[in-house]
This record gives structure tokens, sequence and C-alpha cells, in this order.
């Protein structure tokens, strides 16, 4: 249940250069009791062009409403259909690089979500 959950970490499609798949969901878990509030999070998008990017300001904005805290850095945005290949056939991201950013954010998280719980 994610109301357990210490953080999050928020991947998700883009639709039309928002989280309209999402946004119902985040709805939902946002009812009493809120299990956003005062949790930390972090967002990651893969897609073409900047509509990620996009989607992520427009989730920054929805986490202001339901006290759901993102890092800030580091910011993780993959152009998924620019050569090199990123991903393999199964969906595995492969692209180390973009593996050792995705580590950052992770690590980045781990750190905040600490500071968050006094634990740090």
């Amino acid at each position: 249940m994610i109301i357990f959950a210490s953080w999050y970490s928020v991947f998700s499609p883009k639709a039309l250069k928002s989280i309209a798949p999402l946004k119902n969901a985040i709805d939902w878990a946002s009812r009493p009791p809120n299990v956003w509030a005062d949790k930390a999070a972090a967002i990651v998008s893969a897609g073409g062009g900047f509509g990620g990017g996009r989607s992520q300001y427009h989730l920054r904005q929805i986490g202001v409403y339901l006290d759901l805290h993102f890092i800030n850095k580091p910011e993780f945005f993959l152009n998924a259909f620019q050569p090199p290949a990123k991903f393999d056939g199964n969906g595995n991201l492969v692209d180390e690089s973009f593996q050792e950013k995705l580590k950052e954010v992770l690590i980045s998280l781990q750190a905040f979500t600490l500071r968050l719980q006094g634990k740090l």
C-alpha cells in the first residue's frame, strides 16, 4: 500500500504534454488520508522532445497542493527516440550515461527522504 511508503519515484507516460494517465490515481490517493503528504518524491520522464519535461513541471504544481516534496536536482529528462538506443527490446535502460543519471536521482531522493524524516 502506498500509504506506508517513505518516498515515491514517479515514472509516468506523458499525454498532451501533461500527466493525464496518472492524474486520476494521484487524485484518489490524495483523499483522506492524503498518502502523499510530507513524502519525498522524484520524477523521471522519457519521451521525445520536451513533452516529458512539461509533464514534470505540471506534476510539480500538483505536488504543492498535495504537500508532496519533489527533489529539485538532479532533473531527469530522457529523449528516448534520439540515437543511440536508450532501451533494449525488453524495455530495460541500456544507455550507461542515463543509468548513471538515474542512479544520481535515486541517491538524491534517498538523502532528501532521510532529511524529511529527521534522520540526516
